[in-house]
């Protein structure tokens, strides 16, 4: 049987993040039943022959914040999956939590229906900071159920922490990391901020004189980003500490102790599959890229109205696995791409390979092509290459 890992989206939150520009909607609870019913009845949909090919190896809630929503609709989706598939019995079953949404209940009940790891946000250990990008809760609120997750049991835990935001300092990021690494976690996901189209967080930084006063540093009459030298000298930081303290970098944005990698992220750049349930989840299934309707109204009323985002051609098969492989620290082997594709990518892609190593982007190292410390900081330089 084939592994295959399952996504799950919850798009519910308490108040939407000045940053976020995912689909998660906080004015729309009254759905949350009829929500979790549509995802259960698109579970249960799938076709039998279908399933019987596959055995489920990961299985992820994403959002919006599935902690916010009663821990009941997240046991129940979770039995649904298991009535319905082939569920290996170490599956990684992963489920995001924000401070401010999860209490000693709802954690041991993720913890009795299976749920074997977290993802809890934090972004920042600066209360005035969250306070600027929309954030719900303080530290101290952070360290609350982060201590909870402990208390009841889990020992695979990932925090997010986030750099680069508006009046942010590289001392305010070397704090954040500190603090960290004094909680010890299993994984560690460090993102730059990106200012999307259409956030709040963009409005924010293109009027100084936004009404909104209260998040503004009150240091700095100005809110702004940090120049892209400091954003740069951030992330280094960040990847040089942890890896001293005993974090493993092996996907640009992710750190993790021995063996605590993110199983169901780590397939998804290996280009393995994956089935998507709930409002704007994506799907990859036998070359087929898919996604669920944004709009929750419209995935209410017919949840079986896929778009086809992508149907992958060869070409686009190859392109696509160098682009999510160099994601990775240690790169695509070429042993295994040979193994797949029955090709060698150092002649198919001679000319983007022979460019990208020329500009200092990537280099061949025996079995590998991987991305040079130049490479990390210029990384969408190179997988543009290779779209």
């Amino acid at each position: 049987m084939k592994e295959i890992g399952i996504y799950v989206h919850i798009p519910f939150c308490k108040r939407k993040c000045y940053y976020c520009d995912f689909v998660s909607y906080d004015n729309k609870l009254d759905k949350i039943e009829s929500y979790v019913d549509t995802v259960i009845k698109e579970i249960e949909d799938i076709d039998l022959n279908f399933i019987n090919e596959y055995i489920v190896n990961t299985i992820y809630f994403g959002g919006g914040t599935p902690s916010f929503l009663d821990s009941k609709y997240i046991k129940k989706i979770l039995e649904c999956i298991r009535k319905k598939f082939n569920i290996l019995p170490e599956a990684e079953i992963t489920l995001e939590v924000n401070p401010g949404t999860a209490d000693e209940e709802k954690l041991k009940t993720y913890q009795m229906c299976g749920i074997n790891r977290l993802s809890i946000g934090l972004q920042t250990s600066s209360d005035s900071l969250l306070l600027s990008i929309g954030r719900i809760h303080t530290y101290s609120e952070f360290l609350g159920v982060y201590n909870l997750a402990r208390k009841v049991g889990f020992n695979n835990i990932n925090v997010d922490l986030m750099f680069g935001l508006p009046n942010e300092s590289l001392e305010d990021v070397k704090k954040d990391v500190e603090n960290i690494i004094a909680l010890n976690p299993e994984h560690i996901s460090t993102y730059s901020l990106i200012v999307e189209e259409g956030t709040l967080l963009e409005k924010m930084l293109n009027d100084n004189n936004s009404k909104i006063v209260n998040i503004k540093d009150t240091k700095s009459k100005e809110f702004k980003l940090p120049d892209e030298n400091i954003e740069r000298e951030m992330y280094w930081f960040i990847k040089n500490k942890l890896e001293r303290n005993g974090y493993k970098q092996y996907e640009i944005s992710n750190f993790s102790k021995i063996g605590y990698e993110s199983k169901h992220n780590t397939d998804t750049w290996k280009q393995k599959e994956y089935l998507g349930f709930g409002a704007s989840a994506h799907g990859y299934i036998n070359k087929v890229r898919y996604s669920n309707k944004k709009i929750l109204s419209e995935y209410i009323f017919n949840f079986k109205n896929k778009n086809i985002e992508e149907k992958l051609d060869r070409e686009g098969t190859l392109k696509e696995y160098m682009m999510l492989g160099l994601r990775r620290i240690e790169g695509v082997s070429i042993s295994e791409f040979e193994k797949r594709f029955l090709l060698n990518p150092l002649l198919y892609f001679r000319f983007e390979i022979s460019k990208l190593v020329e500009e200092e982007l990537l280099e061949v190292d025996l079995d590998r092509i991987k991305l040079t410390k130049k490479g990390i900081d210029f990384a969408n330089c190179v997988w543009r290459e290779f779209i």
